[in-house]
């Protein structure tokens, strides 16, 4: 049975030079989620600055928080991908449960679309070719990321996938009885496994459609979800009953079919993700450079 040390704070307040684990200090609070703080930190070991993802100190002792930072660290261990976040070390036990990941330098691509709007032609179909091409290769792992979205991929050369916290290997996630993602991002499958699954590489390939077209026009290609979890599954899945809204973007009509073509209802009908970035990839090389003038403003 887990224990939860309830007394304990719910976070660690670390400061810089604060210790983390042997031969590792942090530099500065990066945020967090409900079990896990992230650190800027530096790695004697690796002389090099890292990311320290951090279990919160009420949930040291947790079993279900642990077991989770044991399938992660995993999970990163056995994926090698230029666009895929690498981990370097876990300690999963002890006073501060923690992995040690990339420090990844560049904005979340959420970021950049809240701030500048939809990414330029230019920006939106290598991004395509590069999110295609390491979905593809976790499919051939045999690994379904779950939660593919624009805060999950920083916007670097190239730009990175990370978080593989909720990922599972396609038997586990064939075994899915319950939904697992972001509510917005999750295909059709996902949201409802027991009535549509199973739960597969399409639903990544789905993920990679709402992000793109996220990434071209700024909105979802659906009515924003309803958030509890006592709405209707309709409301807070507006995916399982609308269909996907026009592409209204100045983008090339092949890269717009191809999102859409995620975005198909039917997950057997979705093209696979290297069929995808064949399908980008013409585009790419028919496209001029872009002068890095126009580029700037975008990513600063």
């Amino acid at each position: 049975m887990a224990i939860e040390l309830t007394n304990a704070p719910q976070t660690w307040g670390l400061e810089e030079g604060d210790e983390i684990g042997p031969g590792r200090t942090a530099l500065k609070l990066l945020g967090g989620g409900r079990r896990y703080d992230a650190y800027l930190a530096f790695d004697g070991h690796l002389h090099a600055v890292v990311v320290c993802k951090v279990v919160r100190p009420h949930l040291v002792d947790d079993e279900r928080t642990l077991a989770g930072l044991r399938d992660e660290w995993e999970m990163l261990a056995r994926l090698n991908h230029p666009v895929i976040l690498r981990g370097f070390d876990a300690v999963l036990d002890g006073p501060r449960p923690h992995l040690v990941l990339e420090h990844l330098e560049g904005p979340r691509l959420s970021t950049l679309i809240r701030r500048y709007g939809p990414l330029t032609a230019e920006q939106l179909v290598p991004l395509a070719v590069q999110l295609s091409s390491a979905v593809h290769y976790l499919g051939n792992e045999g690994v379904v990321h779950l939660d593919i979205k624009p805060s999950n991929t920083i916007m670097g050369a190239p730009p990175r996938m990370i978080d593989l916290s909720v990922a599972l290997s396609a038997e586990d996630a064939a075994g899915l009885r319950k939904p697992v993602g972001t509510d917005a991002y999750m295909a059709p499958e996902q949201c409802d496994p027991e009535r549509l699954g199973p739960v597969g590489a399409a639903a990544d390939v789905w993920g990679l459609g709402v992000t793109l077209y996220r990434a071209a026009t700024g909105e979802l290609p659906y009515p924003e979800p309803s958030e509890g979890d006592d709405v209707r599954l309709e409301a807070r899945y507006p995916q399982l009953t609308h269909r996907p809204l026009p592409i209204e973007a100045p983008i090339p009509a092949d890269v717009a079919g191809a999102i859409r073509d995620c975005l198909v209802f039917d997950a057997e009908r979705r093209p696979g993700p290297g069929e995808l970035a064949e399908r980008f990839e013409p585009v790419l090389g028919a496209m001029p450079k872009p002068r890095l003038s126009r580029l700037k403003p975008r990513l600063r």
